[in-house]
C-alpha cells in the first residue's frame, strides 16, 4: 500500500476515466469504503483534479523510472551486439543471462564416459 503525500506515475486507465497516463500526481487519501472498486484518490497537478483510482492504475514514479533505464539498457546492449557482431552478448541479453549460464554448466557438466560416447557415434558414421 502507497503512503499518503507520494508521488506516483498513472500507468493505467483500467474505469477508462480519461486519466493522462504517463503523468504524475500525488496520492492524497485513501478510500475505505468497503463497496467502492476505487483504492485511491489522487490529485493531478497538470489538470488541476482529482481522481478515484484502483491500486492497479498507478505506481510510485522510483519504480516507473528504474523499469524505464533498465529498458533503455537492455536496448542500448541489444543495439551495441548487433552493430558488433556480438552473438554471444546477443544471445545472454535477450534470454537474459541465466540461461546462458545454465547451457555453458550443462556443457561442463559432460563426463568423460559422455565425451568418449559422442566422438565414437560420430566416427560410425
Amino acid at each position: 500500500m502507497l503512503r499518503l503525500g507520494e508521488k506516483i506515475t498513472i500507468v493505467a486507465d483500467a474505469f477508462e476515466q480519461n486519466l493522462p497516463i504517463g503523468q504524475y500526481g500525488y496520492l492524497i487519501a485513501y478510500d475505505r469504503n468497503p463497496d467502492n472498486a476505487f483504492d485511491y484518490v489522487i490529485r493531478i497537478p497538470n489538470l488541476n483534479r482529482n481522481f478515484f483510482v484502483p491500486a492497479s492504475d498507478v505506481e510510485l514514479e522510483s519504480v516507473v523510472l528504474k523499469q524505464e533505464a533498465e529498458r533503455i539498457e537492455r536496448e542500448a546492449l541489444i543495439d551495441f551486439a548487433l552493430s558488433t557482431y556480438n552473438e554471444k552478448l546477443f544471445h545472454q541479453v535477450m534470454n537474459g543471462g541465466k540461461q546462458s549460464e545454465e547451457e555453458e554448466e550443462s556443457k561442463e557438466q559432460m563426463s568423460q564416459a559422455d565425451f568418449i560416447k559422442q566422438v565414437n557415434l560420430r566416427a560410425w558414421i
